[in-house]
């Protein structure tokens, strides 16, 4: 097998890859090279790879930065009795593991362990987890972050279209859009790249803020938060009023319409208005847009999704969608965003609550079988589901939940909703394992911490949101001390007493494996090879295998197209109803907050808040509020506010910006401490995905008096008060270097504004490839001098 160095699968030249980046759901295709002397890597966009053509955004350029950041996880740590971790070599740490493992079942059944895993690891990390969840330590509380993201949209897909695949059509094929209608979603900040395939449409975007992709947008709708789904309501009762519905296409190829109409009936567009605060001429002018066009997409993202009805209003926006005639046709259709880097193929192959590999459900008695014969077990031994994402985090430690968790890939003490309770949860486990490759703020916490590989040190596959499966290459050797996931789930797995053989941990081994367990699911991957993959051919699930002698099948780039997935071939309309969020602004709480992303930063900002130039350009948490609101509240632009709700408080420096509703609050999520945005947000479920509402609860403000610690650029400047001893083993005495701080001084900010580098030149050199602070377009650099 080519190490992916030389010439051969994926190399163009000596020393360089072909990869993918290793964030957002885009998967940008990129070249990387061993050309740094400091033992890191140079990045280039693949002028090749379609999605992203040439151009990479800020964190794209900076990802080899993380490769060399000071405080990389070289060994194993074990907590000691002072409560200090301390290094150990490889067979203590695991042993230990193992031991306090095997106690904790043997006293109270393989229920009380949990598993805890990530929408940014490997399709093969993602299925080994899962089939070790359920072999070696037979229990069933097993869930992943990805539940926080697209589970909403994934609920409603399945349920609309009988399969889930966020974009059911290619990326490309919005470049020929006309209207593309984006339901809580803001690209030109949280995947850059794709605005290249939407410069050609008129853009209607629903948000609460007006966002550098509602700045583009020909029409802006601006809900006030928790509303979208009366929005999306009112939209289609406007459409089938004015006469808009293809009805040739409904009574052909869907069902359901007559009860779906009864619903959207009642919301007039007056009525519509007065409870989301959106025109009645926009909402007409939306619809005039949409029906006019030839080719139109409706696309929904988080904003549409975190909420505690977050499958409704993905289902109405379908709804809507299908109403128009624009699913499984060519040229239009309806899609999600989806946001983590394999969020699409992490949620597909055992990892969640509910699922076995290939998209099946573990409740299903021939999935059961089918996965049984391949893992070589009985179908009873496979536990049943279990706990979703946040049921079981606030599960841990109490009587009934588990005591001890393995966290793979995931930073929960910052991305749950309802962090402080998270965090104490996890403080009363008996036993905290987390493999990672940086000192996240859960790994601070844990009491055995693994070190394991990173992006460019390891292989794999991955899928991105079009679902296309994408091999990921290794360039460069990982550390002395780190080890793949896939090595320690092995290690793991045998002394707990289960078979060696059952986890391979080679990935190519492990594809192949995953293939044979997801022949005959919806996410069929059983045609699918390294060798197909490295041969160059773009390969779309479902790619079912053929017989020997057959052609391979060529994979499925646009699903639809004749028949959806249900029996009967036809789409679903739902019939879904508005209510409000789960909490409402009242006297003590008069003000709605929202949350998101911002440029420069990624998820909970384990990575990013490594990397200098991200940390110059977005250093600190902040909150968005209207001019109007702080005056009220004796707010200054610049100062320090305090954001309480019913929950908890936060830290914010204060931005102010008039284009907000005055009732309505923005707070970016990656930024840990007193300024973790998730300590105010609800903990609200949506009964049917399991979503927590973080998109919407009630809140006040209020100026907060701080003293801020002066800092340098490059280094949080706080003091490490989380796992005490951990910034003197990692870091030979410098406390997480890179790290941006909960509230950096002024004069260390930088640009605050969060919209990144100014225009300028091309990428920088060195092991932080890509735009240095005050280079480089703001969105995206091109892949030119």
């Amino acid at each position: 097998m080519s190490d992916g160095t030389r010439p051969g699968p994926g190399a163009v030249g000596a020393g360089t890859v072909r990869t993918h980046c290793p964030y957002c759901a885009l998967q940008c295709g990129t070249l990387l090279s061993r050309d740094d002397p400091a033992g890191g890597a140079d990045v280039r966009p693949d002028p090749d790879f379609p999605v992203n053509s040439g151009g990479l955004c800020q964190k794209g350029w900076t990802a080899p930065a993380l490769l060399t950041t000071p405080d990389r996880i070289r060994t194993p740590m074990v907590r000691d009795s002072g409560g200090t971790l301390r290094p150990t070599d490889w067979d203590t740490a695991l042993d230990t593991v193992a031991a306090r493992l095997a106690r904790i079942r043997a006293e109270h059944g393989p229920d009380a362990v949990g598993v805890f895993g990530g929408g940014g690891l490997t399709n093969e990390k993602a299925y080994l987890l899962g089939k070790f969840a359920r072999l070696a330590l037979g229990t069933s509380q097993i869930d992943y972050n990805g539940r926080f993201c697209m589970s909403s949209a994934a609920a409603a897909g399945n349920a609309a279209f009988g399969l889930d695949r966020g974009l059911p059509f290619p990326v490309t094929d919005l470049g020929a859009a006309e209207v593309i209608l984006l339901a809580g979603a803001n690209p030109a900040e949280t995947m850059p790249p794709l605005m290249r395939h939407l410069g050609a449409a008129q853009l209607i975007v629903i948000d609460p803020r007006r966002t550098p992709t509602a700045a583009r947008a020909a029409l802006h709708l601006q809900p006030r938060p928790g509303t979208d789904l009366a929005l999306a309501l009112g939209l289609m009762h406007i459409l089938v009023v004015d006469g808009h519905t293809d009805r040739d296409y409904v009574g052909r190829r869907t069902a359901g319409f007559e009860a779906a109409w009864k619903r959207a009936a009642s919301w007039w567009p007056e009525r519509v208005e007065k409870v989301t605060g959106v025109p009645v001429s926009d909402q007409r002018e939306a619809v005039r847009m949409l029906a006019a066009a030839r080719r139109a997409y409706v696309l929904t993202g988080r904003g549409a999704e975190q909420h505690s009805k977050g499958t409704d209003t993905v289902a109405a926006f379908i709804n809507l969608a299908l109403a128009l005639g624009l699913p499984g046709r060519e040229g239009s259709g309806y899609g999600c965003l989806t946001g983590q880097g394999n969020g699409q193929g992490g949620r597909e192959h055992g990892q969640k609550a509910d699922q076995l590999p290939g998209y099946r459900m573990i409740t299903d008695p021939a999935a059961r079988a089918d996965v049984a014969r391949v893992w070589g077990v009985d179908p009873e031994v496979i536990p049943g589901p279990g706990r979703s994402a946040y049921e079981l985090l606030s599960a841990l430690g109490t009587d009934t939940g588990p005591r001890a968790l393995l966290v793979f890939g995931a930073n929960p003490v910052v991305s749950a909703p309802r962090a402080d309770r998270v965090a104490e949860r996890m403080a009363s486990l008996d036993l905290l394992v987390v493999a990672d490759f940086v000192p996240s703020e859960t790994a601070r916490t844990a009491d055995v911490v693994l070190p394991v590989t990173q992006w460019a040190e390891e292989e794999g596959t991955l899928t991105n949101l079009e679902g296309r499966v994408l091999r990921r290459r290794r360039l460069l050797d990982p550390p002395p001390g780190a080890r793949s996931d896939l090595a320690v789930l092995r290690a793991l797995a045998t002394r707990l007493g289960d078979l060696p053989e059952r986890y391979p941990d080679e990935p190519r081994a492990v594809f192949e494996e995953l293939g044979r367990a997801s022949r005959g699911g919806p996410a069929d991957y059983s045609g699918i090879s390294y060798e197909r993959l490295d041969a160059g051919e773009a390969l779309h699930w479902p790619c079912p295998g053929t017989p020997d002698g057959e052609a391979d099948h060529p994979g499925t780039p646009r699903l639809f197209l004749d028949r959806f997935a249900h029996p009967d071939g036809r789409a679903r309309f739902a019939e879904v109803e508005h209510r409000p969020p789960a909490e409402e602004a009242h006297a003590e709480h008069p003000l709605y907050a929202t949350t998101g992303r911002v440029l420069a930063q990624y998820q909970s900002g384990a990575q990013t808040r490594r990397v200098p130039q991200l940390t110059a350009a977005a250093p600190e948490a902040h909150v968005e509020v209207h001019p109007d609101t702080a005056a009220r509240a004796g707010l200054t632009d610049g100062g320090h506010a305090r954001v309480s709700s019913a929950r908890g408080t936060t830290l914010a420096r204060v931005r102010l910006d008039p284009t907000l509703r005055a009732d309505t609050v923005f707070l970016p999520f990656h930024f840990p401490g007193d300024g973790r945005a998730n300590l105010i947000t609800n903990d609200a479920l949506d009964p049917r995905s399991r979503m927590p509402e973080f998109k919407v609860c009630a809140v006040r403000i209020e100026p907060a008096e701080l003293e801020l610690p002066e800092t340098e650029a490059g280094n949080d400047g706080i003091e490490d008060d989380i796992g005490e001893g951990f910034g003197e083993v990692f870091t030979d005495g410098l406390a997480d270097e890179g790290a941006a701080t909960v509230l950096a001084s002024a004069s260390a900010s930088g640009s605050a504004s969060g919209q990144g580098p100014a225009p300028g030149s091309g990428p920088a050199s060195g092991a932080a490839s890509g735009p240095a602070p005050g280079q480089g377009p703001a969105l995206l650099q091109d892949a030119r001098p």
